[in-house]
């Protein structure tokens, strides 16, 4: 680990750290770029132990020490910067001490993803990366085997992803659906049936679909704004709703996928 002082926010070796609050440019230049960003010494501790591999982490001098033992294994450049450079560059207040550039895996095939997988949680054209980070977390928590994210979907490795997830992007096996039609191919070949969560007259109510589930199941997970597009809706097995009493019809996607994990892993 080679500790390099930086005390200017220009240093063009801070570059893959700036103006990190512009969702529509890292969204962009982060894929293009092979990269991600791991914010806090415990989310890079669950990237690194999950073989990710860092480019370069950038950290405030007090927090030096607990980088240490996570990069006994890489030799990477570690940027020690005053704090208000930290802030500067990424234009907010690094609390957390510690930021890395982190190389983006190669992400596996639907098929490879869920060949094993008896519960499988997909988002389906979800674009708030919150929504997606909570998504994960509940899928760690409550039993999912894998998760699937549609073409659409914000991306799980978003700064913001991450850190709400707590690392958990890096504990649960994921993948993108490229193409959602030969997804759907792979998830038919591999015996796993479509459970779509979402409001319609016909939908079944959770309890009664958890009692007699599939074996295999694949939990579709919409948006809070459109809920499941129509070539979702219209590829399910099955549609399954939550019931709900209180004037309320529905749940954040967070906390409906959370609720119907629970129900269907038990």
């Amino acid at each position: 680990m080679e500790l390099i002082e930086i005390a200017s926010a220009d240093d063009a070796r801070l570059d893959d750290y700036r103006d990190l609050t512009d969702t529509a440019l890292r969204a962009v230049s982060e894929p293009a770029g092979g990269l991600y960003i791991a914010e806090s010494a415990k989310v890079i501790e669950r990237a690194v132990a999950a073989r990710h591999r860092p480019r370069s982490v950038m950290v405030q001098r007090r927090w030096v020490d607990g980088i240490r033992s996570l990069l006994v294994e890489h030799d990477v450049p570690v940027y020690v910067v005053p704090d208000e450079v930290a802030e500067s560059v990424t234009g907010f207040a690094v609390h957390r001490g510690a930021i890395a550039s982190m190389h983006r895996p190669t992400l596996p095939s639907v098929a490879d993803i869920v060949a094993d997988a008896s519960l499988v949680l997909l988002l389906e054209g979800i674009g708030d990366h919150t929504n997606v980070g909570a998504a994960f977390r509940a899928a760690a928590g409550l039993g999912a085997d894998a998760v699937l994210v549609s073409p659409r979907c914000a991306d799980p490795l978003y700064r913001r992803s991450v850190r709400v997830s707590m690392g958990t992007v890096f504990q649960v096996p994921w993948t993108r659906i490229e193409d959602w039609d030969a997804g759907v191919e792979d998830m038919r070949r591999a015996g796993v049936e479509l459970a779509a969560l979402a409001l319609a007259e016909d939908a079944v109510p959770l309890d009664v679909y958890a009692r007699d589930r599939p074996a295999r199941v694949a939990l579709m997970m919409g948006s809070e704004g459109d809920g499941l597009s129509g070539a979702a809706l219209a590829s399910a097995d099955s549609v399954v709703t939550i019931p709900m009493t209180g004037g309320v019809d529905s749940l954040n996607v967070a906390s409906a996928a959370a609720v119907a994990l629970w129900a269907l892993s038990r």
